[in-house]
């Protein structure tokens, strides 16, 4: 019975602390972006700063796969360099102020620095090195398309004028967002709970304990078929690192599963041929190894 208390009490205290997390940065991301022409961020990802500023844009807008892939075409159609194109596609998955906040708020202040450094890091690296290997050469020849799938609208509500207005719909669209990732953190806090309450220390230690010198490349791997969004694999990493696996490994499925989800991947073949896809894969598992890696080295 305490075992179930436990598990519950978990449950509750750790769901409540990221619905009020995703709800107060997702309000102020969406307040700020809103003095920000979207019509801007392709002349900004064009200039000297290009790489930097795509990373930047992936790392400050929540959005999902499924908007994610409207804006890399109407990046493309604007005449963005690839590499800033592929910097972006890498970083989005992985950053953005919620899953920061979330990190920070779980896991302590120097992982969320190693965190954010290594994604960010590796997403600029990325760009820069598929724009070496010309990989503009295997973009299909699409059109935009007119809505997202998040939002189910062509250009969105038109942005109030007043403060009051636009502080308004800044918390409305963040609600919006919260229903839409909702399951998805009820689900990883309710595994993580789960965890947290039944599973057995030394089992998870004799597995992906900081011992296991393979643990963290076997970790990034394991990530890919789960398809877990970072919002659920956060809570489920928190229980895991309290029952021993080492924060190396658990940050190793973060990145994996969130970065390289299949269905995101099937997407980006609408837009790039094989080859790129295929190098984003191997992009964000050596993200996910080098991360881990990093974890273990500088938080041991």
């Amino acid at each position: 019975m305490n075992t179930l208390l436990d598990t519950l009490d978990y449950f509750g205290f750790i769901f409540l602390e990221l619905v009020v997390l995703f709800l107060s940065i997702s309000t102020a991301i969406s307040l700020i972006l809103q003095y920000i022409p979207r019509e801007k961020f392709g002349r900004y990802l064009s200039g000297r700063a290009g790489y930097f500023m795509a990373a930047l844009l992936g790392s400050i807008t929540p959005f999902c796969a499924c908007s994610t892939i409207p804006l890399t075409l109407g990046l493309l159609n604007a005449g963005v360099s690839i590499g800033p194109v592929l910097t972006f596609v890498l970083v989005s998955p992985l950053l953005n102020p919620i899953i920061v906040g979330m990190v920070w708020s779980l896991m302590g202040w120097k992982a969320c620095l190693i965190y954010f450094f290594a994604c960010f890091g590796s997403a600029m690296a990325g760009g820069w090195l598929m724009k070496i290997f010309h990989a503009e050469r295997y973009v299909r020849k699409l059109a935009e398309p007119e809505t997202s799938c998040c939002s189910g609208e062509s250009s969105g509500p038109a942005v109030p004028a007043a403060f009051r207005g636009k502080l308004k719909k800044a918390f409305f669209d963040a609600y919006g967002d919260l229903q839409r990732v909702l399951i998805y953190l009820i689900v990883g806090t309710a595994i993580g709970a789960t965890i947290y309450g039944y599973i057995p220390q030394e089992w998870i230690v004799s597995l992906a304990g900081p011992e296991n010198r393979f643990a963290i490349p076997v970790a990034a791997l394991v990530g890919v078929p789960l398809y877990i969004r970072a919002e659920s694999a956060i809570p489920i990493g928190l229980a895991l690192v309290q029952k021993g696996m080492s924060l190396g490994a658990v940050i190793a499925l973060i990145i994996g599963g969130a970065g390289m989800a299949i269905p995101e991947m099937s997407m980006l073949l609408s837009i790039f041929k094989a080859r790129i896809v295929a190098a984003i894969v191997a992009l964000i598992f050596f993200t996910a190894v080098i991360g881990g890696y990093l974890f273990d080295l500088l938080l041991v």
